[in-house]
């Protein structure tokens, strides 16, 4: 089993952009369920064609390391055409800080 590259806080933030199309959400949502990764909170919106999805994600029943988990998005996000990332949740804070 892998050594998880987080600190106490098991929280991430999930972030989906590009074009629309039908199950962007079922099959980002089925990835994360297949890692024991529990969405707890989701915010999406289309503008001008374009889907904006946020996730906020708990990542302490996952037996895989964020860095995993953000590559096997990555691949996923290239193959659906989208862009997909993940963030811990203390990063994310960090960088939108004001």
């Amino acid at each position: 089993m892998e050594t998880k590259d987080y600190n106490a806080s098991h929280k991430a933030i999930v972030t989906v952009v590009g074009t629309d199309q039908v199950g962007i959400i079922a099959k980002v949502s089925g990835f994360l369920a297949t890692k024991d990764v529990n969405i707890e909170d989701i915010s999406q919106t289309v503008l001008s064609g374009r889907f904006v999805m946020m996730m906020s994600v708990d990542l302490s029943k996952t037996s895989q390391s964020i860095s995993v988990i953000k590559e096997e998005l990555n691949t996923l996000g290239k193959s659906e055409h989208l862009s997909i990332s993940m963030m811990h949740e203390d990063v994310f804070t960090e960088m939108n800080r004001i």
